[in-house]
């Protein structure tokens, strides 16, 4: 095995249970960045354990999602043989607030032979559906035009390779997690075979201005269901509610640091690093599509919302959208609490 930092021993790693596993993983990762990705490669494809492996593909994933993966080689250009099919169009959603989109993507086969694959992805399971079959011209141009009118997301055409890529992302997280696609995958899983992930959205570095105006991205329509999960924070709305209710003589700044201090503890904990990549990856494919739909100043907003919260060490309490997603999360926590809204409905899980 590769020694590629200190403190990395498959033999120790592989005495240790999943919970001490995973954690000494994480921590590895986070102390060397890329330095660490030799090692974990070596133990994602080593004989050191299925434990182990399992640990070290989610590591790998977690480091991804930071934007922190092995440089890919650089793609030759596809030929295209006569017969053989290939994905040829593309086209995708925004996310929507449980961190999932959907993708279309024809793929074209002899003599122009076309079949539509219709998926769901999500950001923290995979891939959620699967559906499609033949289909031809007229069918798509008219679909497209009835998904168009109907679709509350951006719907955008995009490089079918990137497409491709995203699918590829997504049964990679199968793999990090060890669970398996929809059965009604397995006839398209064949075409993504071999498939390297999308590469991660390019940040640079914010204007301080734009991340200030971050909060204004919540109130776009596509976004209104952007939140941290009440369910996670339904504690923390009761106490907040209990505040304001309270009959006790208190200061107005005394209610309000009581109030802010509910607010930080929140996104201390729902905001952790994994969190925040996961946010920070959300904004820039938002960005991204944004960009395609002609709306440049939302996809601006979006990408320097996303590059300072995907910041090493990043504040979430200073982070104005971050701040919006836990307080639109404590608010709609209070409404389920109080019965005017279905737990079921405001769950922010796929």
């Amino acid at each position: 095995m590769t020694d590629a930092a200190p403190g990395l021993d498959a033999a120790r790693l592989a005495t240790l249970g999943e919970a001490a596993l995973d954690d000494a993983l994480r921590t590895f990762a986070d102390a060397h960045g890329a330095a660490a990705l030799p090692a974990l490669h070596d133990l994602a494809a080593g004989a050191a354990g299925r434990a182990v492996r399992r640990g070290a593909r989610r590591a790998l994933y977690r480091l991804a999602q930071r934007g922190v993966a092995s440089p890919a080689a650089p793609a030759a250009r596809p030929i295209v043989e006569r017969g053989v099919e290939h994905a040829a169009r593309a086209w995708i959603s925004g996310v929507d607030g449980h961190g999932s989109r959907a993708v279309w993507i024809v793929f074209e086969g002899a003599y122009g032979a076309a079949t539509l694959c219709s998926l769901i992805l999500n950001d923290t399971v995979g891939v959620v559906d699967a559906a499609g079959g033949a289909i031809t011209k007229k069918r798509l141009e008219a679909e497209l035009a009835a998904l168009r009118a109907s679709q509350k997301l951006p719907w955008v055409e995009l490089d079918p390779a990137r497409a491709v890529g995203l699918v590829a992302e997504a049964l990679a997280l199968h793999r990090a997690r060890a669970t398996a696609p929809p059965a009604a995958f397995a006839r398209w899983a064949p075409r993504f075979g071999g498939a390297a992930p999308a590469p991660v959205p390019e940040l640079q570095a914010p204007d301080p201005a734009l991340v200030e105006r971050a909060a204004e991205l919540l109130e776009l329509p596509e976004l209104a269901g952007w939140f941290l999960d009440p369910e996670s924070v339904q504690a923390d709305a009761i106490e907040r509610e209990a505040a304001r209710a309270s009959r006790l003589v208190v200061p107005e700044p005394v209610k309000a640091e009581r109030e802010e201090a509910i607010v930080a503890g929140v996104l201390a904990r729902e905001l952790g690093p994994e969190a925040r990549a996961r946010w920070a990856r959300r904004l820039a494919e938002t960005a991204l599509v944004l960009e395609a739909a002609g709306r440049p100043e939302p996809a601006a907003l979006a990408r320097a919302a996303a590059a300072a919260l995907a910041a090493p060490g990043a504040d979430p309490a200073r982070h104005p959208l971050a701040r919006g997603l836990a307080l639109r999360a404590l608010d709609v926590a209070a409404e389920v609490a109080a019965g005017r809204i279905p737990a079921a409905d405001a769950s922010r899980r796929p």
